[in-house]
């Protein structure tokens, strides 16, 4: 084992349920968007008034906040950014993600620091050193990169370099697409994607009646990026910071991916990350939402294999909602929960998931329905079961199939 300094694991946070949920699972840092100015305008993102809870939140978990302000800006918007940028310099935002020259300028202004986005397609030395020189304290790698360029970049440069390790790839080179914006008036680069590129397609014969179904070819939907099992050699390349994308995804991708990767960092740097532990942890993250798994571009250029199967997720697992806590017994970690559809048994797993909870997943051994022991509680059903980690009334109950 080649030693280095362990990386930096940032996650996704799209509301306060994933935000609680990252920095349960382990993250040391959490990259969020505001209403406005950011590349994931569709996920729910937080207020601007929530800035400074959100940051107070992370740096009371020892957990770096990371703003996005990584799309386009235009002239009409300057006043917008600079009310943004106030805040966040108020609220002490360890680290503004961003590539427009207007926001670079400005958080030079304002004292800021700033990490380039990989909207810029940043693939080279000279490139980075050229955005060092403005200031960058960070830089996200296209996620073009090669490792055999990281390493390379690594060798010439002394900035922080961050790359993406698991989630969603683009067709277009790092995220630069028109298709959402010529069919739908929605602007990939202004982060209003709808994804046209991931849905299934009809093919006609215009001199004809001849049509065709491009249903098994997904030539435009390429599957989740996939690090787990050379996340070795990512550590060994020097990267700084390693980037989970999904701010638009689920609280149980978020448990998921960063607990795994979590597990996978520390397990290298305990010299016990093995092929037998990287077999167990890809199984794991194949239960939450993916559309297949690829090694991206870090060992060459994808091919056909690379594409999606099928539209949407392959999971092996899903979750479907059963019922919500009713109560939490601190003293005996006992549950009191109502079933408001389907039913749960002995050996069922569940996801617990609220705001302030963050996303617990928890296997029921033993339950209580009306005060005796019982194997099954149906729909209108009230139990109780053990549960160690402390959940919240109102917590969403999902049954994992």
């Amino acid at each position: 084992m080649k030693k280095t300094n362990k990386p930096e694991l940032l996650a996704p946070a799209g509301d306060w349920t994933m935000l609680t949920t990252a920095i349960n699972s382990g993250a040391n840092a959490v990259y969020f968007g505001i209403e406005r100015l950011n590349m994931r305008a569709k996920a729910h993102n937080f207020k601007l008034s929530e800035l400074k809870e959100i940051v107070e939140f992370c740096h009371s978990k020892n957990v770096e906040a990371h703003l996005t302000l990584n799309s386009i800006v235009y002239q009409s918007e300057i006043n917008v950014l600079d009310e943004i940028l106030s805040k966040a310099k108020e609220a002490k935002v360890d680290l503004i993600i961003c590539w427009d020259f207007s926001v670079i300028a400005k958080c030079r202004s304002y004292g800021l620091p700033f990490c380039i986005s990989t909207q810029a397609s940043i693939s080279n030395s000279e490139s980075v050193k050229m955005f060092e020189s403005l200031g960058a304290k960070r830089i996200v790698l296209a996620r073009e990169c090669t490792l055999e360029q990281i390493k390379e970049i690594r060798s010439n440069t002394s900035i922080q370099i961050e790359a993406f390790i698991h989630g969603a790839m683009c067709v277009a080179v790092s995220g630069r697409c028109f298709m959402s914006h010529s069919a739908f008036g929605f602007s990939a680069n202004r982060g209003e994607c709808i994804q046209p590129c991931r849905r299934e397609y009809e093919i006609y014969d215009k001199d004809g009646d001849v049509k065709f179904l491009l249903g098994e070819d997904y030539v435009m939907s390429p599957k989740d990026l996939c690090a787990v099992k050379f996340i070795d050699k990512l550590i060994e390349a020097g990267i700084d910071s390693f980037k989970i994308e999904g701010r638009k995804r689920s609280p149980e991708y978020i448990a998921k991916t960063v607990s795994i990767y979590r597990k996978a960092i520390d397990s290298y740097f305990e010299n016990s990350f093995n092929d037998e532990l990287k077999n167990k942890l890809y199984a794991e993250l194949q239960k939450v939402y993916n559309r297949g798994f690829s090694t991206g571009f870090y060992f060459g250029t994808p091919d056909k294999d690379d594409f999606a199967a099928q539209y949407g997720s392959v999971a092996t697992t899903k979750k479907v909602y059963v019922g919500k806590v009713l109560n939490y017994f601190k003293k005996t970690n006992i549950v009191h929960a109502k079933l408001e559809a389907g039913e749960l048994a002995i050996n069922d797993d569940i996801y617990i998931i609220g705001n302030r909870t963050g996303t617990v997943e928890h296997k029921i051994v033993s339950m209580f329905v009306n005060d005796a022991p019982a194997f099954v509680c149906n729909k209108g059903g009230e139990l109780t079961f053990t549960c160690e980690s402390e959940v919240k009334p109102k917590d969403q109950i999902y049954k994992i199939v």
